[in-house]
């Protein structure tokens, strides 16, 4: 089994985000022994924002007519849709920024986000092509939006995560979330204890029902 372990928070280590995603990597990896984890830090690691040139993967890496920018941009969009593609499992540190994701984390998508490789257009609509995984996705919120119907409005981040990996054919999107971080320490604490919890209860009912490696 392959476990694609990805963070995007650029707080380092006063990052949540990232000490969920720790925590989930190595309680699956409890659950599942001999889980082969590759780790991705898009706030060290991050590809370019899409442009004229990181476009070109639109048309194949090995299309003629490229440039050498446009070649070169194809080798990242193609060296991460692979590694997107080759994981049975992805860990997802998100955090919310400014209602939405942090842009690293973007970048990534578009790239990964491929005609041909994640996804294709049918007569009946757009088809996911990268089914069967289990993505789940660390999320933490400087404030509170789960069950907030007032606040539900502004959360794109959650959401968008939610509908782009559905788009891509995952019906697996599970979500361990830390809430109102940023209210202060007892609230950011509270908030990892309630985080750790679910995590522990994912990793109790994997050790249950375990994936065949």
């Amino acid at each position: 089994m392959k476990l694609l372990h990805i963070d995007s928070s650029v707080l380092a280590a006063n990052s949540v985000s990232r000490q969920l995603t720790a925590r989930l990597v190595e309680q699956w990896q409890a659950a599942h022994p001999g889980t082969v984890v590759e780790y991705l830090d898009l706030a060290q690691e991050s590809p370019s924002h899409l442009s004229m040139e990181s476009l070109g993967f639109r048309v194949g890496p090995d299309a003629e007519g490229l440039t050498p920018a446009q070649r070169r941009e194809n080798a990242i969009s193609e060296q991460l849709v692979s590694q997107f593609l080759a994981a049975d499992v992805v860990v997802v540190g998100a955090p919310m920024y400014n209602f939405s994701i942090p842009s690293q984390l973007k970048a990534w998508i578009d790239r990964i986000a491929q005609v041909g490789r994640t996804f294709k257009y049918t007569e009946q609509g757009p088809q996911g092509l990268a089914g069967g995984k289990t993505v789940i996705v660390a999320s933490s919120r400087g404030g509170f939006y789960a069950g907030n119907a007032a606040a539900a409005a502004m959360d794109h981040q959650e959401s968008y995560l939610k509908t782009i990996f559905g788009f891509f054919g995952i019906t697996d999107v599970r979500f361990v979330r830390a809430e109102g971080v940023a209210l202060g320490e007892a609230a950011k604490q509270q908030a990892l204890d309630a985080a750790i919890v679910t995590i522990d209860a994912l990793a109790a009912e994997e050790e249950r029902s375990p994936v065949a490696a």
